[in-house]
């Protein structure tokens, strides 16, 4: 059996998406002790990182005693082999998730709009001082506007 989660690279899915994938993952490994899942990944690292710290929160929550043991191993590969999740979003969406398991944090299904972006002092990343910042917006994991560059 093969499911496609994919979204592009460098970027973090949407939090309905982790939900699924989580759930798809945990549904076939409780059908059989034998059943496993493998992860593949075309990209970096960070898209692997993020299933895997999203279902380690998410397995968390509903762990039998020998999943508990199968949990520690997949941390210490995780741990060990994995671990990059390196973009700020990545990052961001598993403590989002793991917030959604415990309660504390509720999805908001409103719209949202972006008025303005404020940058607050300019980073100097050219050796004569400041930068050149673009904006690109995504709605649904497409892109909708780019600012010039």
């Amino acid at each position: 059996q093969v499911l496609d989660f994919g979204w592009p690279d460098l970027h973090t899915p949407a939090l309905e998406k982790i939900c699924s994938i989580c759930k798809a993952m945990d549904t076939w490994l409780n059908a059989g002790a034998h059943n496993v899942v493998v992860l593949h990944n075309k990209g970096n690292r960070g898209r692997l990182g993020v299933v895997g710290a999203a279902y380690m929160h998410y397995s968390n929550i509903s762990a039998s005693a020998d999943q508990a043991l199968d949990r520690f191993a997949m941390k210490r590969f995780y741990e060990d082999k994995v671990v990059p999740v390196g973009q700020p979003s990545q990052k961001r969406y598993i403590h989002y998730f793991s917030g959604l398991l415990s309660g504390s944090i509720k999805m908001n299904n409103k719209p949202l709009f972006l008025h303005h972006v404020i940058m607050h002092g300019i980073p100097n990343f050219e050796s004569k001082g400041g930068c050149r910042p673009f904006l690109k917006i995504y709605q649904a994991m497409q892109p909708v506007y780019t600012s010039g560059i």
